[in-house]
């Protein structure tokens, strides 16, 4: 049975668990600066690098039509401070279940393991240190949407992940998310496996719909999809 030799995992709803909060934190940020929009609207969002969210929603929402690089920076600089404050000090932080036994399963078959995520650098460090991931040697490596020319959908992340990894080829390579955005980036990538979780901020139907090869409940049954027992 062929196995990968990377797997890259989305973060907030795939392997982090409270994904409604991310969705609530961007109403949050648009409503200090006087722009409601839907919980609806924003949970469509997830996945996409959060700069990218924001400026859809400010021209979907704003009346007048007032989005500007300018206000896109501040209403992000707003979710970036109060995205870390939540994952620093909230106690209704965890991982999802299974998650860094999966990590440590995949590790122990030398298969790498990273992360990749919508959010920029300095929320994603409130969220390893907080899950002691790095520390506890369960990821290889970590990229974020604001290290990369191009966020999901497109490819940048999976692509950077594999070059930090010393992977060369895409078709060894799985990717596993929750969300639409996840899909298409593990299909424009080119992975072998693109591997949606069901219980994160899409629904099964929801990600039906998109590219995948194979939906999961849980991160416990991706060993099975790689032949692998656990």
């Amino acid at each position: 049975m062929l196995f990968p030799k990377l797997v890259v995992f989305d973060l907030a709803g795939t392997t982090v668990d409270g994904a409604d909060q991310v969705p609530h934190f961007l109403q949050k940020a648009l409503a200090d600066y006087g722009v409601d929009i839907p919980f609806a609207d924003a949970n469509e969002r997830m996945g996409l690098p959060k700069p990218v969210a924001i400026r859809e929603l400010l021209e979907i929402h704003a009346l007048p039509p007032t989005t500007t690089d300018d206000l896109v920076s501040r209403i992000h600089r707003r979710f970036v401070q109060d995205m870390t404050d939540y994952y620093q000090n909230s106690p209704d932080v965890k991982e999802k279940e299974g998650t860094s036994e999966t990590f440590a399963f995949l590790k122990k078959h030398n298969i790498r393991v990273a992360v990749d995520t919508g959010f920029d650098r300095q929320i994603t460090d409130a969220i390893l240190e907080r899950l002691c991931w790095r520390a506890r040697n369960l990821i290889d490596t970590s990229v974020t949407s604001d290290e990369v020319e191009n966020g999901r959908p497109h490819p940048d992340m999976i692509l950077k992940a594999m070059q930090l990894t010393g992977i060369a080829e895409v078709t060894e390579v799985a990717k596993v998310g929750d969300t639409a955005s996840d899909m298409q980036q593990g299909r424009s990538a080119g992975c072998r496996w693109v591997i949606g979780v069901t219980t994160g901020a899409y629904t099964a139907e929801e990600l039906q719909k998109e590219p995948h090869t194979h939906l999961i409940q849980k991160l416990a049954e991706l060993p099975a999809i790689f032949g692998l027992a656990f």
